[in-house]
């Protein structure tokens, strides 16, 4: 006798493996989410040193205790018109594998909205727009109410970027040798708490304070 599976087992074997917490922000009028695993901390704007001979996308380094961070400008990349910074401008510490390294890059960011929990039954593969468009750095297209968050695999959008400069002693140097600054006082990063998906803030403030629900 043949069993006939069930929707609700049909709807598991096709759902796709991305489903979980997601951090979301803002770009122009658009919205995007990347896996909270891969978010170190969010940090207010702050000024960074600009890197000669990098691609136009490469915003520079910034100092973050001592490490020296590339930063990338996100609107940049994606080829989206620049704005100017505001108060609710963000820089998004990432943490990226490329070969079996792990790496850190800041990326840019209109806004932090929030963190949800996207079911795998929620997201669809990214559609297809010819063989012209690269779209294998989209994770799937997460649909929130009447809204879709475009899903990233950061690692796919970082690839293959090396900006990172280092002094003697793995000290925070700039392309002339000289020191780079620290964050300035009022602007020290705020760590994102690396817990189990479950225990992760559900908001995300714009200026890098996150807030735990009880």
């Amino acid at each position: 006798m043949t069993e006939t599976a069930s929707p609700k087992q049909e709807a598991a074997k096709t759902a796709p493996a991305n489903e979980g917490k997601y951090l979301t922000f803002a770009l122009a009028n658009e919205e995007y989410g990347l896996e909270i695993l891969k978010v170190r901390e969010i940090i207010g704007y702050i000024n960074v040193t600009a890197v000669p001979q990098t691609p136009h996308y490469v915003k520079g380094v910034i100092n973050l205790r001592g490490q020296v961070i590339p930063v990338v400008d996100l609107r940049a990349k994606f080829g989206i018109e620049a704005t100017e910074v505001t108060e609710e401008t963000c820089i998004i510490v990432v943490e990226t594998t490329e070969g079996g390294q792990k790496s850190s890059t800041g990326i840019i960011v209109d806004r932090v909205q929030e963190v949800l929990d996207i079911a795998g039954s929620n997201i669809e593969e990214t559609p297809q727009f010819g063989a012209s468009v690269n779209t294998d750095f989209i994770l799937g297209m997460g649909k929130v109410g009447e809204s879709v968050k475009i899903l990233l695999d950061i690692d796919k959008v970082l690839s293959n970027m090396d900006v990172a400069i280092y002094g003697d002693g793995g000290r925070a140097q700039n392309a002339q040798g000289d020191p780079l600054p620290s964050a300035p006082a009022g602007h020290e990063p705020a760590p994102v708490e690396r817990t189990e998906p479950e225990q992760m803030p559900e908001t995300v403030e714009a200026n890098g304070q996150t807030t735990q629900e009880n």
